[in-house]
């Protein structure tokens, strides 16, 4: 499996580039097999960092595509510094890995404005596919955080129900994209265009004053609008 970008307006010489990344964990040895094994799939890796802070210089030094960012380093963990990334390069994406699913620090890692969320057993495959999904504009979830991720927001936030309400069609939507539907395969079994289903993301995103489908997924969750199955 080659994967290669779909839609990128850089020059291309031979093909469409590889979408470019940044690997920020302070075992050399992951990092190491990481490298070889997104290399094999067509992937490019542009630098590696061993600390939080390296992540953040590195990643505004090279622009990459995206960021897989290790929760847990010495000198400034994964989630401030996918904040700091986030502020300094707002169009790199961040694919968090942790060991363990801590609600806590998963919560926190949205707020921050990660794009993506692995546990580290999780294949290679996986991986790449959530690298593919997060330059795409999707949300690379792993199914074994997102119960703990959900549970743990709606029960900090189960005294502040929003006071916008989204539309019928709205709500059907978000359910897909809930479900793990990608926005073709939300037009298609919807019925409508790619373009109307980012309109109706667009609305989604003002009325729950989210960032990003996982932001308005898990709004919509707190209000009872969607499950997560």
């Amino acid at each position: 499996m080659n994967h290669r970008r779909s839609t990128d307006s850089r020059p291309a010489g031979d093909g469409v580039p590889a979408i470019r990344l940044l690997l920020a964990d302070d075992h050399r040895m992951l990092r190491e097999g990481l490298r070889r094994s997104l290399v094999e799939l067509g992937f490019e890796v542009v630098a590696e960092a061993r600390n939080g802070t390296e992540a953040v210089d590195l990643a505004a030094a090279v622009q990459p595509d995206v960021v897989l960012m290790d929760v847990t380093m010495p000198d400034l963990d994964g989630v401030e510094a996918t904040r700091q990334i986030k502020e300094r390069v707002p169009a790199t994406f961040i694919i968090m890995l942790t060991m363990h699913a801590d609600q806590d620090v998963l919560a926190e890692a949205i707020r921050a404005g990660a794009n993506g969320y692995l546990v580290k057993d999780c294949s290679i495959d996986e991986i790449g596919s959530a690298i593919e999904a997060v330059v795409l504009g999707e949300t690379a979830l792993s199914p074994r955080l997102a119960a703990s991720m959900l549970a743990e927001v709606r029960r900090q936030d189960s005294n502040s129900q929003p006071e916008r309400v989204i539309t019928r069609r709205e709500e059907e939507v978000l359910q897909l994209i809930a479900d793990g539907c990608s926005t073709p395969e939300v037009a298609e079994q919807l019925f409508i265009s790619q373009k109307t289903v980012k309109n109706h993301l667009a609305s989604i995103y003002q009325k729950l004053d989210a960032r990003d489908r996982t932001q308005a997924v898990l709004q919509a969750v707190r209000m009872g609008i969607v499950s997560i199955n």
